[in-house]
């Protein structure tokens, strides 16, 4: 077993436990450190590197053996310098993969929250109730489009009685009316004087003219009457 598997399995991992587990933030931040530190890991590597080139270049010919231990420390820093790389990138990964954990953590636990609330403001709901309300709202609002509609439309003010019991009280009125004026209609006196031949013929004449024409003034009034109220009745229809 390798000494980083000991790591995390034993001495590492009891503080661990002792408190739970490190949450999400720690997490992060420890491998935030980590990567930082491999950075400047990786610009000592390449400083030294830079250097040793410039060793081996120094020595040459001159001193073979000098300028071959230079490049073979500059081979060894090259493979530690691609360890740090591929450590980086298995680091970023997993950071990426936390912080994505992290993320839909939190959405899940908002998501959890805003269910709960939902419950919380449903228990004090009452579908009965509620379609209760929905029919009060429905019929309220026949109710208003019914008073909409009464207000708007034409007024027919007069309309609720019987044009014909109407024009058949009228036809009473004017009967009452003629019979009145019959009635007060005075026949000229008998003269005293002697009457021409065949008085008796002349006096039924005059007197059956005179009503001829009261009768035929009557009837005309009453049709002009009648035309008025034709008139009133077309105008209020």
């Amino acid at each position: 077993m390798s000494k980083i598997s000991k790591f995390f399995k034993g001495g590492g991992s009891a503080g661990s436990k002792s408190r739970g587990g490190p949450s999400p933030q720690e997490a992060l931040a420890r491998l935030r450190e980590t990567e930082e530190m491999l950075s400047k890991k990786q610009e000592y590597l390449e400083t030294r590197i830079e250097r040793e080139l410039a060793v081996a270049r120094q020595h040459g010919t001159k001193n073979k053996r000098a300028a071959l231990q230079a490049l073979k420390r500059k081979k060894r820093y090259e493979k530690q310098l691609n360890q740090i790389d591929g450590t980086l990138s298995t680091i970023e990964f997993q950071r990426e993969a936390l912080e994505n954990s992290h993320t839909n953590t939190e959405v899940l636990k908002n998501m959890g929250y805003a269910a709960q609330a939902m419950k919380k403001v449903h228990e004090n709901m009452d579908l009965n109730k509620i379609d209760d309300l929905m029919q009060d709202i429905t019929e309220q609002q026949d109710v208003a489009q019914e008073i909409s509609d009464a207000i708007s439309s034409r007024a027919t003010f007069g309309d609720e009685f019987d044009e014909d019991e109407l024009m058949a009280e009228l036809e009473e009125l004017e009967q009452e009316e003629l019979n009145k004026g019959m009635r007060d209609v005075r026949l000229p006196s008998v003269p005293s004087t002697s009457l021409p031949s065949r008085p008796g013929k002349v006096r039924i004449s005059y007197e059956l003219h005179f009503c001829f024409t009261h009768v035929q003034l009557a009837t005309q009034k009453r049709a002009e009457d009648e035309d008025e109220m034709k008139k009133l009745a077309a105008w209020a229809s």
